[in-house]
Order: structure tokens, then C-alpha cells, then sequence
């Protein structure tokens, strides 16, 4: 018999608990579409308006069970998902939507044990994303300048259980960072592109740089700076999420869609002392060569004009 035509059957071993045990998040899900997250402490209450919950009475239980309150309206005992911790923090600045982080993670190619530095961490919601990336080996470095963020953000990374992934400063970028060797670096500031030599210094080489933008005017910016600073691999970049009405017998989108809610600026740092401009995208080296050829088109119109006007000078001088 071939080597490869048995495989053994290794069992699964999910590293998610089952039950809903004191200390733990959950979710207290309506079948209205409402969510209340809640951490499970022995003694205490949840109120709602359809009633409370007691969290004595949730312990224990397996996730996925129906529960009642006290009125008896029923809600669904769930394990809270990613979206639903970067969803219900305390909110000091506007988040990154979860559609967003998610494929921050993808584009940074982020996994358990990498070590991703981030600047504006605001309050929390994608710092969170990056420490559920890299947890439980590795860890997240985040910097803040504003006090009240910082102070948000910590409550924030507690309260989800990720705060021991995560190392928070409270220092301006322009000061740099503190590590060496990230394997990824993401930029959450006004104007990315000034500090850029702070990412290459940051960054291991061949690392992941990525930064979320709100307008054109600072992509083009950014852009711009990272052509100057040997960087390659540049993608700009939007994720649109339409959700559908969960009807089999007549599915359609929904009435309203989560649109635009920034750019994604991805590039990589390259090291190439004969032509670094050479890993640009063939769109951009097209372009480049054409405005070099139009300029030096207009320039040859330019000295043909001029000696033109010098012609006609001399044809109108009266001879001597």
C-alpha cells in the first residue's frame, strides 16, 4: 500500500472554550440584531430592557444556548468574534471599521509570534485586531500622544483580555520607535509620508509597512514619499462591504452598505543602491516616461519658438 494513502487522523484540538466561565467575554445576542458584550463575574447582574440576566446564571453554560431573563425574553449566550470586541470598546476617537482591520492583517501578513509596531493607536480597535493576529508568542507596540487616547485604549485592551500582547508608549513618532527589527509597522497619523524614516529604521528587512488614509490628497502625498524612500510593492486600496437580507426566499442587498471608510496604503522597504525606482508598478514607470518625453518635446517647441521670434527679430532689422 502507498505510503500516502492512509493519513492519519490527528484530532482537533480548538484552543476556543466551550462554556461560559467566569471571568470570559460573551455576548448577549437579541433576536432583534442587538449584542451587549459582558464580562462574567461571579455575584453580579446585567440589566437590560428586556429584563436582567444574572451572570450566576450564565456561568457554566455551553456557548450557544438560549438564556431568559427575569421577563422572559429570550437571547442567544455566544463567544464574542473579533468584530464584536472592535465594535463595542469605548470609542475616545473613531475606530477602524473591523472590514478594515481584518485585511490590515491580511496585507501585513500578521501570524502568532510577529512582533508589529503601531502609531495612533486612538482607542484600541486595531490594536486589538493586531494583538489577536500575533497572540499568544508575540506582541504589539503602540504609540499615542494624546493622554486621554492613551487611558481609553488601556481600559479597552483589558477589558478584552489582550493587554498582556501589548506594549503601549506615550510618545509622538517623530521621536521614533523604540524597536528594531518589526515585522510590521502601521501608521495611523495626519501626514504618514514625514515619517517614514522612522518605519525603515523600525522595520526588518523586507517588512510590511501599511497606513490608513481618509483623503486623496494625503495617498498622494504618501505615495510621493515612499517613491523617495525606496519603497516597493505599493498598493493603494478601498474594501466596500455590502450585507445581504437573510432571506432564502428572497435575498437581495441590504438598504444601506459600510462604504468608504479610508485607503489602504500598503509597500514594502527594498534595498537596491544601482535603481530602487526600478520595483515601481510598469503603470507608474509608463507614466514617468511619458511625462519625461512630453517635457523634453515641449522643451524642443520652446527652442523652436525662440529661434523663431530670433528670425523674424533679424528680418525686421534695417540693413546697414
Amino acid at each position: 500500500m502507498a505510503a500516502n494513502s492512509r493519513q492519519e487522523k490527528i484530532p482537533w484540538v480548538s484552543t476556543h472554550h466551550t462554556t461560559a466561565l467566569a471571568g470570559s467575554l460573551v455576548i448577549l445576542a437579541t433576536a432583534g440584531g442587538k449584542r451587549y458584550l459582558i464580562a462574567l463575574r461571579p455575584g453580579q447582574t446585567f440589566h437590560t430592557n428586556l429584563g436582567h440576566f444574572r451572570h450566576d446564571d450564565l456561568i457554566g453554560l455551553p456557548l450557544g444556548t438560549t438564556v431568559y431573563s427575569q421577563l422572559g425574553h429570550p437571547v442567544l449566550l455566544m463567544e464574542p468574534s473579533l468584530s464584536d470586541l472592535i465594535n463595542r470598546i469605548k470609542r475616545n476617537t473613531q475606530i477602524i471599521y473591523p472590514k478594515d482591520a481584518a485585511y490590515l492583517v491580511h496585507r501585513m501578513s500578521l501570524r502568532n509570534g510577529d512582533q508589529v509596531i503601531e502609531a495612533g493607536t486612538g482607542s484600541g480597535g486595531l490594536t486589538i485586531a493586531l494583538a489577536w493576529a500575533v497572540a499568544p508568542a508575540g506582541r504589539v507596540y503602540t504609540y499615542e500622544v494624546r493622554a486621554d487616547n492613551y487611558q481609553v485604549a488601556h481600559a479597552n485592551l483589558e477589558r478584552v483580555g489582550l493587554l498582556d500582547n501589548v506594549s503601549m508608549y506615550q510618545q509622538s513618532v517623530e521621536e521614533g520607535f523604540r524597536q528594531q527589527g518589526a515585522d510590521a509597522v502601521f501608521l495611523d497619523v495626519r501626514e504618514p509620508g514625514q515619517y517614514l524614516p522612522q518605519v525603515r529604521a523600525a522595520l526588518r528587512p523586507g517588512g510590511f509597512f501599511a497606513a490608513l488614509i481618509p483623503t486623496v490628497n494625503q495617498v498622494i502625498d504618501l505615495l510621493t514619499a515612499l517613491e523617495a524612500s525606496s519603497f516597493a510593492d505599493i498598493a493603494v486600496e478601498e474594501l466596500l462591504l455590502r450585507q445581504y437580507k437573510v432571506v432564502p426566499e428572497r435575498l437581495r442587498p441590504d438598504d444601506s452598505m459600510v462604504g468608504h471608510t479610508g485607503f489602504l496604503v500598503s509597500a514594502r522597504p527594498v534595498i537596491d543602491a544601482t535603481d530602487p525606482g526600478r520595483w515601481l508598478s510598469e503603470e507608474r514607470k509608463r507614466f514617468k516616461t511619458r511625462k519625461a518625453f512630453e517635457a523634453i518635446v515641449e522643451a524642443e517647441e520652446e527652442k523652436r519658438r525662440a529661434e523663431q521670434g530670433d528670425e523674424a527679430v533679424r528680418r525686421r532689422m534695417p540693413l546697414p
